[in-house]
């Protein structure tokens, strides 16, 4: 471990969790303000939608993005990692809440419709399906009771929901534009330095 990563860890320590939490509510506060005040144009619940699942999936790939630094830079976020990941079930549950409250005024039969119609809904209820047990077992509790093991099996499920995310923000838009693709290359390159410390760790042992 290097000494810029020995210090940035240190530091670290002093810096305890529970600020995440109001920091990570600041954007969705800017959104609801910008509501408010006519500041997100002329179809202000299609941006808002958006940009909830745009912020949801950041905080995802920001989850995703603790191990690969622990094990290539040596720097600790782990004790922040369930914070990011419970603030990106927020926004994803808020972005949700926002289509079928103000988008679609709670009528399922043409959100039924919609989900067999359109695949990108389809995708994206997939990814919070993924994201769901996560959140159920986000606690302390949680863990003592499945036990470690099972819960760090349990909570990979983080990978296939950014997975299904990134492709559900690709499908939604109608033109290939750069931040979905970004975002989804992300992802990608997450997936694949995993895959190779996991390879890199076998060979060790071997």
């Amino acid at each position: 471990m290097s000494e810029l990563a020995q210090g940035v860890n240190q530091a670290l320590r002093r810096v305890p969790r529970w600020p995440l939490f109001p920091l990570g509510l600041i954007p969705a506060g800017l959104l609801v303000h910008a509501l408010l005040t006519g500041g997100l144009g002329p179809d202000p619940m299609k941006v808002m939608e958006q940009r909830l699942g745009e912020i949801g999936l950041q905080f995802l790939i920001a989850t995703l993005c603790v191990t690969p630094l622990r094990n290539y830079a040596g720097i600790s976020l782990i004790k922040y990692r369930r914070a990011f990941g419970l603030l990106a079930f927020y926004y994803i549950l808020m972005h949700l809440l926002t289509w079928v409250v103000l988008d679609y005024q709670f009528h399922w039969a043409e959100m039924m419709r919609d989900l067999y119609k359109r695949p990108y809904i389809t995708v994206g209820m997939f990814a919070f399906a993924a994201m769901l047990p996560l959140a159920l077992t986000a606690s302390d509790h949680a863990i003592r009771r499945l036990g470690a093991a099972t819960w760090q099996r349990l909570h990979k499920l983080a990978y296939l929901a950014a997975l299904a995310g990134a492709l559900h923000y690709l499908l939604l838009v109608k033109r290939v534009t750069a931040e979905p693709v970004l975002y989804a290359l992300a992802v990608l390159l997450l997936l694949a330095m995993r895959a190779h410390w996991r390879r890199v760790r076998q060979s060790r042992r071997a």
